[in-house]
């Protein structure tokens, strides 16, 4: 008397949209991966950029080692670079917690 009206129809439906939510969430997935490459891209250039600007070290006596760019002034630097619209905001909080060791 209980007659099921249309189980193939209805496990279509289910089955379809599982199908396209998966869909999206492997395109989400894949365009977050993009935009996290693109930005490594990024930094890894700004990264090869510093140490080429910097003048070669001159013989220093052996007392006193060579010092590079403190990390505050390399900070400041790419605050420069987020305040002129070169880094995102992310791309900014990247890098800084690269420098910092975090």
């Amino acid at each position: 008397m209980f007659r099921r009206r249309r189980p193939l129809l209805r496990a279509a439906v289910v089955g379809g949209g599982a199908y396209v939510a998966g869909k999206r969430v492997a395109q989400r997935r894949a365009d977050q991966d993009a935009q996290d490459a693109e930005q490594d891209g990024r930094i890894d250039d700004l990264e090869q950029q510093q140490p080429a600007s910097a003048p070669p070290p001159a013989a220093a006596p052996a007392a006193a080692p060579a010092a590079g760019p403190s990390v505050a002034d390399q900070i400041g630097q790419l605050a420069d670079l987020h305040q002129q619209g070169v880094l995102t905001d992310d791309e900014f909080a990247a890098a800084k917690a690269k420098l910092l060791g975090t």
